[in-house]
């Protein structure tokens, strides 16, 4: 199935939360979608579509200091495995670059064990962080230099 990635908009985001469990199972991420984040960084939000919808998306945005920062990143389960991550993951690289992006950044609980290999096998490192995310709130923080390879580690 041909799938095109492009900047995402309002109206995918509400898709994508309207289909929340296709992209994160039990798990209820829905307060992590910040609206805000796609209407003041749209051009770096971005929404892996197909005929049957949106198949995958990465809200991120580039930091003044130069980081391309991963806020969420998935995949609809039934486009896991297929390489679409990956495929997300080098066409935020690209946007972020065109906005002075030197490196890139992500997090994630550190029993997000699916996150931590997908993460590693792009050439992450990982360091779990105690308090990251306020007191006894520990965050696995992944770290990459750019330039970047999202088929190679």
């Amino acid at each position: 199935m041909c799938t095109r990635i492009t900047s995402a908009d309002m109206a995918d985001i509400h898709q994508v939360l309207g289909d929340h469990h296709r992209y994160w199972g039990e798990r209820d991420l829905r307060s992590l979608h910040l609206l805000a984040l796609v209407k003041e960084f749209g051009s770096t939000c971005l929404v892996a579509r197909a005929q049957d919808g949106i198949r995958g998306y990465v809200i991120g945005f580039v930091t003044p200091a130069g980081t391309g920062y991963v806020h969420l990143i998935a995949t609809r389960d039934d486009a896991r495995g297929t390489g679409l991550g990956r495929r997300l993951y080098a066409a935020f690289v690209e946007v972020a670059l065109r906005h002075g992006a030197r490196q890139l950044k992500a997090i994630t609980s550190p029993g997000n064990v699916g996150s931590i290999a997908f993460h590693r096998s792009l050439g992450f490192d990982v360091k779990i962080v105690e308090d990251y995310n306020g007191p006894g709130q520990a965050r696995a923080v992944f770290h990459r230099l750019l330039p970047f390879d999202a088929s190679r580690p």
